[in-house]
């Protein structure tokens, strides 16, 4: 870490008209960085430490390399790419940060006195041992060890009571995944990353709850669909606003249930229901409808089959004839429900 490095950032950068984004970018570049300006810390590190999005991050510092903070060189490890070197520009913070600072201080650092040289990477001194996690002098040319593979042994920062808040109905949500779709999904990363990021967007325990629910309305009965179901798809942000709208519709209407790909009410009948139907015939000509504890449509189509006679046609008709009167009364029931 250069303690240097990041006094220059926090004088100078903010106050030179950079975005607070980038301005906590190279902050922690300075962070990572000698006192050369040399790091390579990974846009997936920054990204997590700032909790910020990945292209985020790329996009904030390929601004800065453009208007010459900073400047980046590409590395390859093997058949793969890894991190960026990056070389901050000592010498623009150095003096953004001067000319920042209050006529006092600035007269107390004598900068003509400095040797130039201490800020150009290209003559720093052999000498130089400092070499932190992820940062560093020039990976290619004095580190032995590639940075990828070097551990951060820095201790995690301690959670804020928001990020502990967060955590927990975390873990309440995936207590109803699992309770509602009969799953074993443990807490961990994996298991709660999704869902602690759209809670920290404000998304409420309710709208996620909600979309839970729904989802199992609506793909629990289809093995094929269980994929859709986990919480690493489930909370995606790029589908989970999709979801919780169509969630908040399905709720307004009552919670209707997925039959056969078709939303139906509580307590309504699908005109499709053939088993039901079919069940309730022969309850009919056996004249056993009583003991069966019997819906409101069945009573009604048994009403309607006894005024047509239906016990004395021929079993061709008489089947037809009851699918019919089954068809008509579902529908007719469905439509006063709606009313």
């Amino acid at each position: 870490m250069s303690t240097k490095l990041s006094s220059y950032v926090w004088d100078g950068c903010a106050a030179a008209g950079m975005k607070l984004s980038s301005v906590a970018i190279m902050a922690r570049l300075a962070d990572f960085s000698s006192d050369d300006g040399v790091c390579w810390p990974s846009i997936e590190t920054i990204a997590r430490q700032l909790g910020a999005g990945p292209s985020t991050v790329r996009t904030a510092i390929a601004k800065l390399e453009t208007d010459g903070w900073l400047t980046r060189t590409a590395r390859r490890k093997g058949n793969r790419n890894a991190s960026n070197v990056y070389r901050l520009n000592v010498q623009k913070l150095q003096a953004a940060a001067f000319a920042h600072l209050p006529v006092s201080d600035a007269s107390e650092s004598d900068t003509s006195k400095s040797d130039a040289s201490k800020f150009d990477g290209s003559k720093s001194s052999k000498k130089s041992s400092f070499h932190p996690p992820e940062s560093g002098g020039d990976p290619s040319v004095n580190s032995k060890q590639d940075p990828s593979e070097v551990k951060d042994s820095r201790q995690p920062a301690a959670q804020t009571d928001r990020e502990v808040e967060i955590t927990d109905l975390a873990k309440q949500v995936l207590t109803h995944l699992n309770s509602v779709t009969g799953s074993r999904y443990q807490v961990s990363k994996s298991s709660l990353e999704n869902i602690r990021a759209r809670l920290g967007e404000d998304f409420t325990l309710e709208d996620l709850t909600l979309v839970v629910d729904y989802s199992q309305a609506k793909w629990g009965a289809d093995i094929k669909m269980a994929e859709y179901l986990r919480p690493v798809t489930l909370f995606q942000i790029s589908k989970f606003p999709g979801y919780l709208q169509s969630a908040t519709k399905w709720h307004a209407a009552g919670r209707p249930e997925n039959v056969d790909g078709k939303w139906v009410k509580p307590g309504e009948v699908p005109v499709g229901d053939t088993t039901e139907r079919d069940a309730a015939y022969k309850r009919y000509m056996s004249g056993t409808i009583s003991q069966a504890k019997p819906s409101e449509l069945e009573l009604r189509v048994g009403k309607a089959a006894s005024a047509a006679n239906l016990r004395k046609q021929s079993p061709s008709f008489a089947i037809s004839r009851w699918n019919s009167i089954w068809k008509e009364q579902a529908q007719l029931g469905n439509q006063g429900a709606a009313a």
